[in-house]
């Protein structure tokens, strides 16, 4: 969801940095480990010595109440379009009621099921958030393609037996390499029908 479908950079940093000063926490540190990490584990890991089921509510009411700045990212509602409702959904590290309120303020379709933090027990980048996707859609791991922006994103698809397309607008290159493909972002990618086959085709970087 977040860095593939929409920018909510803005938010989430705001969030974490006010959590990081309501509990005495380095804000720049908070950051940077919670991206593409599920909260309840970024919570863990930085304040072991609270609950980190109460804190988990906290940072989730600070991300809903803050939605400035969220935007739907290049390609994203093209490729939405041309997908047929059944054959895609979001995995995010986001919980289920974020995910619900941030995706229609962003302008995004909410699908009807998807794959959240608190329905997983191991988040990204364990394998488990993407495996309970192919299985949500009923496809085979190796029959699914996973979008990221994130390296913990493109490991935990790697490591689920999926495809890996990665863009690379809001992280560097050298922390994709999990990836089997990079993308700049959805604008290089198109879905069509051949028979019966959905094929989607990539824009290579300018780099190859």
């Amino acid at each position: 969801m977040d860095g593939i479908l929409i920018s909510s950079l803005g938010s989430v940093e705001r969030s974490w940095t006010k959590w990081a000063e309501m509990r005495g926490v380095n804000a720049a540190d908070t950051i940077r480990i919670a991206h593409g990490r599920r909260a309840i584990e970024t919570l863990a890991l930085l304040r072991p010595d609270l609950d980190s089921e109460a804190e988990l509510k906290v940072i989730e009411e600070l991300e809903i109440w803050d939605n400035e700045g969220l935007t739907v990212l290049p390609g994203v509602l093209d490729l939405l379009t041309a997908l047929p409702e059944d054959c895609w959904t979001v995995v995010t590290s986001a919980t289920e009621r974020l995910a619900r309120a941030r995706m229609p303020a962003g302008g995004i379709p909410v699908p009807k099921r998807l794959v959240t933090a608190d329905q997983v027990t191991r988040g990204k980048p364990h394998p488990e958030p993407f495996a309970a996707g192919a299985t949500l859609l009923g496809f085979a791991p190796g029959d699914c393609v996973v979008f990221e922006d994130s390296s913990s994103g493109a490991q935990a698809g790697r490591a689920a037996g999926c495809t890996v397309v990665a863009t690379t607008f809001s992280h560097p290159i050298e922390s994709l390499e999990a990836a089997h493909y990079l993308v700049k972002d959805l604008t290089g990618v198109k879905a069509t029908r051949d028979g019966g086959d959905l094929v989607l085709s990539l824009a290579p970087l300018a780099n190859g």
